[in-house]
C-alpha cells in the first residue's frame, strides 16, 4: 500500500519535512520533477561554460549537493509519477 505523503530520499532525518504527495495529479508531478531536473541541467551548463581557474575548491562541494538535491528529489517526483494509477492518469486526461 502506498502512503499519501513519501518523503524525500534527500530527507536526512526521522522526521522528513519535505514530502511528495502521492495524491497530486500527473501533471503536476511531472511539472515538479522536470523543473527539478531543468534546473541541475542549467546548473550543469552554467559550470561547463565558466572557467574553473577563478572557482575556489570550497565551492565544489556546494555545487555537488545543490545538483544532488535538485536530481534526487527530481528522480523521486518520477518515479511516484510513474506509479501512479493509470486509470487515475486516464481520468486526469479527458
Amino acid at each position: 500500500m502506498i502512503t499519501r505523503y513519501r518523503p524525500l530520499k534527500t530527507c536526512y532525518n526521522e522526521n522528513p519535512v519535505l514530502v511528495i504527495d502521492t495524491h497530486s495529479s500527473h501533471r503536476d508531478l511531472l511539472d515538479a520533477a522536470d523543473q527539478r531536473l531543468r534546473a541541475a541541467s542549467d546548473l550543469l551548463e552554467t559550470l561547463y561554460c565558466l572557467c574553473f581557474k577563478q572557482a575556489d575548491v570550497k565551492d565544489i562541494p556546494n555545487i555537488v549537493n545543490a545538483l544532488y538535491l535538485l536530481v534526487q528529489d527530481g528522480c523521486d517526483l518520477l518515479e511516484v509519477a510513474k506509479h501512479k494509477p493509470q486509470q487515475q492518469t486516464d481520468t486526469e486526461n479527458n
